[in-house]
């Protein structure tokens, strides 16, 4: 027998992640007049300071150039400041600004109470087994891919 779309993972997960993405749009849109992808690159800055635009753009999906002119924004507005690499003058190194602050602290409360929305009727072993499947989910699909480059190699 067949599930009902409803119930089905794929479904779920997309829409699921569908709406994240348009609550955090309409968020980052109503706090700063940015754009989420603004606020995902200013939060993985906070993180891991001095990523070059090209490791920007892998961990965001999208093109080199697509960064770069959301760089060009954070920049004119006093949140990004690209530096040259020491040992090759090609890459530009991404850091944050002191005015990036605020921004991230509403980021963080945002992510808090999203958090907390998604999560409500959830209690605490729910809410870990969850995060422990989505995780699994994560590497099965990561460990997937791997295996897909090795056969296209293989040429198979």
């Amino acid at each position: 027998m067949r599930h009902s779309f409803d119930r089905d993972l794929l479904i779920v997960l997309h829409d699921v992640a569908r709406t994240l993405r348009t609550r955090f749009d309409q968020k980052a849109r109503a706090t700063h007049a940015m754009t989420r992808a603004q606020w995902v690159i200013l939060s993985r800055l906070e993180r891991q300071p001095g990523m070059s635009q090209n490791e920007m753009a892998a961990i965001c999906e999208v093109e080199p150039i697509t960064v770069a002119r959301l760089i060009d924004r954070l920049e004119a507005r006093g949140l990004v400041e690209r530096r040259a690499d020491p040992s090759d003058r090609r890459i530009r190194r991404l850091h944050l600004l002191p005015a990036a602050q605020p921004i991230l602290e509403t980021i963080n409360d945002a992510r808090e109470t999203m958090n907390a929305r998604i999560t409500a009727g959830l209690d605490d072993a729910t809410r870990n087994t969850l995060i422990d499947a989505l995780l699994t989910i994560k590497e099965n699909l990561a460990n997937q891919a791997l295996t897909g480059d090795k056969l296209a190699e293989a040429g198979e």
